[in-house]
């Protein structure tokens, strides 16, 4: 029987509820792309430390689905909608390198993505999110502009 990308999708939601990187990491190509909003994982090794590292951060993260999208051809491509939340008890990698201590904030953001596959295991997944949404409510505030 061959799975479709929304299955594989929803077996990758499942894993990252349950926090189990390995099942998550088998869903994925060996090289895979998964593209967010602070840059690009190639290879599974690469897209098992980005959510190793969302995990860390947010010990107690759960992804809620709330629009699962229909699409041209099911069996290659899967649009999903969903809540991330979580709270922040673990350092938070940000744009530039640099990581955020655990602030004990919690998160809700919402996230629209995009998952291919070939032969049963993801290629490509597109995940975007706004960063100055969860950003803010980790408690980061824009600078002050003087004019």
């Amino acid at each position: 029987m061959t799975i479709t990308a929304r299955e594989l999708k929803d077996r990758v939601i499942d894993s990252m509820n349950d926090h189990d990187l390995e099942a998550t990491k088998q869903c994925f190509a060996p090289d895979a792309v998964y593209v967010g909003p602070v840059g690009t994982a190639e290879g599974r090794d690469q897209i098992t430390w980005h959510f190793e590292h969302l995990l860390e951060a947010f010990p107690d993260l759960h992804i809620t689905p709330w629009c699962k999208v229909p699409v041209c051809d099911p069996a290659i491509s899967a649009v999903s909608e969903y809540v991330m939340t979580g709270t922040h008890l673990g350092p938070f990698l940000l744009p530039g390198g640099s990581a955020l201590p655990a602030t004990g904030h919690r998160i809700a953001v919402r996230v629209a993505g995009m998952c291919s596959i070939e032969n049963g295991l993801i290629v490509s997944d597109r995940e975007y999110y706004d960063q100055l949404e969860l950003l803010s409510q980790l408690g980061l505030c824009l600078p002050q502009v003087v004019v």
